[in-house]
């Protein structure tokens, strides 16, 4: 008989290794280890590595490490593959890895939106907690599986590889201490300080406003390790500030040279064989109408009176592609910028100033180049024909809008009659637009008086009249006809490729809350898809004056789909049109630019365009004009608090505008400045928010809180670098 091995002690009878007394290493060193094999699931660890990422110190913890990781094994928590280990997850998947954009939302979790495939149904984003990230950051592209977790029984996401970041630099203030520093960025979806060792901090001191460039982010590490690399200023100066708002939306702060060049090498003259081949509107009165600091004119109105009592109108826009040209570095600027964006004391520019300000702006006294949408309408607002086609204009006079209103109310001085004229018609169209189930929304714009600082003195809305409403029908009824005209263009029984603007239904659940809402006010919604422009239009109506006003507005357009573009012709619900384009801005708007050159081709008999290609460019126009609405926001938001920080300690009268589960916004019905009150300010009772409800009660006097509810607060504390206003219950 042969003489058998010798068990191991660490065997039972089945030659199974029997499971070792869980050792002494805590719960946060396992769960590191864990994290750090999950963070590369197709990775293997060698005992060494796990050692040094997790950084076990005690020589005994290591001398047990190996037992421990056989102990996980055999729970299901990973895998041994000879002398490493590995993640466990690439074995539980229940798909196929997908790819996806993170979406921040708080320091806990964050949405996953996930790219669809050609054919696939839009899926719901994916909400995924902080330790299955990977340590990835908001907008970062990233692959993913799903798993099942046994503990929690149900299914989750887990990342398993960062594709893409969608950003490695970041704006932020500067804290040194001795041995090192920390710069807590200021975007508002990045939950993470950056540490700075002191040989990286370069010329930056305690305090400054930099930039900061992630340089690596070890597994094991809480916080991504940084280095300085431009220091823009001291925190609180109105241009660190504006410019850390810039860096932080990717907002760029000059033209690249080959650009401007181009731009200046572009003769101002107008050659006599281009005005030959455009239909001459020199000789007519026409005149621009804009804002009092605006320097880019766009559009300029014509107007001439018929022999058969008829106006022949003219919707003048600036034709931005006549110098513009396709290949140009120019033309691949405008493109990547895809829009300007209007901060508060500044315009970041679409176009470099020789143009915006310049050739193509529709400025007095000077022959300019036009692209025309030409009407012959009678006084009621009838359209009886229309023409489109490049034009050359001679602009007779530039209004601002508030000398329009002027000649509108006085009936009095110079083209009042004209101006009159073109404003009657455009209420008409206003009248029937709105018959025909537009929607009005007059949501409140802030106006900053500012000083040689840039320091705001004063904070007011934005108020708009006729005549600013009577440029905006004009543009709106350019805008209609020409989607309408190449909407009727077909080839192969299709529509010929545009550019749309498109404005989707809103979304049931949406506006049955916000009925609910508006009810708390004593305002009855009648929510039939069919009766719902005319039930917004009276509920405006109803609340223009009142302190509940801009509350009532804002929520209203929540429930609202997002505008975007796109080359399927959907419509425009918020308009109440079959068929809407942008035409009438293209120094400020990509989109406008590619409108033209289409309209142009079409004109020319041209055949359908490449649908795919301006798919592509309607997708991009959209996204930048999220980032420049955001930026927007950011500058208002800044100026808001830099204003308030003189109201300390100061009682004022707002509207609780929003509910969270940390606090609640409130909105100050004289500034429309928004703070946040935190529930762990409000003393004598513990508040909780009820999310379903929408209310926020106190646990033991029961006092409730709800949208809507006028509150009395005291101005606590503002931090300009979180954009913050902190206020406190009266």
């Amino acid at each position: 008989m042969t003489k058998g091995k010798k068990k191991n002690k660490k065997e039972n009878s089945r030659g199974k290794r029997k499971p070792q007394k869980r050792s002494s290493l805590n719960k946060y060193t396992i769960d590191s280890i864990i994290n750090l094999l999950n963070s590369s699931p197709e990775s293997s660890f060698s005992l060494r590595q796990i050692n040094k990422e997790v950084k076990i110190k005690s020589q005994t913890d290591k001398d047990k490490l190996k037992y421990i990781l056989a102990q996980l094994a055999d729970e299901g928590k990973l895998q041994i593959k000879g002398k490493k280990y590995q993640s466990i997850t690439l074995e539980n998947e229940l798909s196929q890895t997908r790819t996806a954009t993170v979406d921040f939302v708080n320091p806990k979790f964050a949405f996953l939106v996930v790219d669809r495939q050609e054919g696939e149904e839009e899926e719901d984003d994916i909400r995924i907690m902080v330790n299955n990230m990977s340590r990835a950051l908001h907008g970062d592209k990233v692959a993913f599986t799903t798993f099942f977790n046994r503990n929690r029984n149900r299914t989750e996401a887990k990342i398993t590889k960062i594709l893409k970041r969608e950003k490695d630099e970041y704006v932020g203030q500067l804290q040194v201490s001795d041995r090192f520093a920390f710069v807590a960025a200021s975007d508002r979806k990045m939950f993470f300080d950056f540490f700075i060792p002191r040989d990286q901090i370069g010329e930056a001191t305690n305090g400054d406003k930099v930039i900061v460039k992630m340089t690596q982010w070890k597994p094991n590490d809480k916080s991504p390790t940084g280095k300085i690399i431009k220091v823009l200023g001291k925190a609180g100066d109105n241009n660190t500030e504006i410019h850390s708002i810039m860096f932080e939306f990717g907002l760029p702060f000059e033209f690249p040279k080959e650009v401007e060049a181009e731009a200046n090498h572009i003769p101002d003259e107008i050659p006599e064989e281009e005005i030959k081949n455009r239909k001459d509107f020199r000789n007519r009165t026409t005149f621009t109408i804009d804002p009092l600091t605006a320097k880019d004119f766009d559009d300029a109105l014509s107007i001439r009176k018929m022999k058969n009592g008829h106006y022949e109108i003219g919707v003048h826009i600036a034709d931005v592609t006549h110098y513009v040209r396709p290949g140009s570095a120019l033309e691949e600027e405008a493109l990547k910028r895809a829009t300007s964006v209007y901060l508060v004391d500044r315009t970041v520019p679409m176009l470099p100033e020789k143009l915006s300000n310049g050739l193509c702006s529709l400025n007095p006294n000077v022959d300019r180049l036009a692209f025309g949408a030409i009407f012959e309408m009678d006084e009621d607002g009838k359209v009886y024909k229309q023409q489109f086609g490049r034009t050359v204009i001679h602009s007779d006079r530039r209004f601002t809008y508030e000398e329009a209103q002027e000649r509108i109310e006085q009936k009095d001085g110079e083209y009042q009659e004209e101006i009159n004229i073109l404003n009657d018609i455009a209420e008409k169209l206003r009248r029937q637009r709105f018959e025909d189930g537009a929607i009005s929304f007059e949501s409140v714009e802030l106006k900053f008086d500012l000083d040689e600082d840039g320091k705001p003195t004063g904070l007011t809305p934005k108020i708009r009249k006729e005549a600013h409403k009577m440029i905006e029908e004009f543009m709106l009824l350019a805008n209609k006809r020409v989607a309408e005209n190449i909407f009727r263009k077909k080839q192969d029984g299709k529509p010929c490729t545009m550019v749309y603007r498109v404005h989707g239904d809103p979304d049931p659940d949406k506006l049955a809350q916000f009925a609910t809402f508006a009810k708390r006010f004593g305002y009855d919604l009648n929510l039939s898809m069919k009766k719902l422009p005319h039930t917004i239009n009276k509920l405006t109506e109803e609340v223009e004056g009142k302190p509940e006003q801009n509350i009532i507005e804002q929520q209203a357009i929540r429930t609202m789909a997002k505008a975007v573009y796109t080359t399927t012709p959907e419509g425009h619900y918020g308009l109440g049109f079959a068929h809407y384009t942008h035409f009438t801005s293209p120094i400020r708007r990509y989109p406008d630019m590619l409108v033209h050159r289409l309209l142009q081709h079409y004109l020319d008999k041209g055949k359908s365009a490449d649908e795919n290609e301006y798919e592509d460019k309607c997708k991009h126009s959209s996204a930048r004009e999220k980032v420049a609405a955001d930026a927007e926001r950011a500058s208002i938001k800044y100026k808001q608090v830099e204003f308030m920080s003189e109201f300390l300690g100061e009682e004022m009268e707002g509207t609780i505008s929003g509910l969270t589960d940390w606090g609640m916004f409130v909105e100050l019905n004289d500034t429309r400045c928004e703070g946040l009150i935190r529930y762990s300010s409000m003393h004598g009772d513990q508040y909780i928010f009820d999310s379903e409800a929408m209310i926020v009660k106190g646990a033991r006097n029961k006092e409730t809180f709800q949208l809507g509810d006028p509150i009395k607060v005291i101005v606590k504390e503002t931090n300009i670098e979180k954009r913050s206003i902190d206020f406190e219950l009266v």
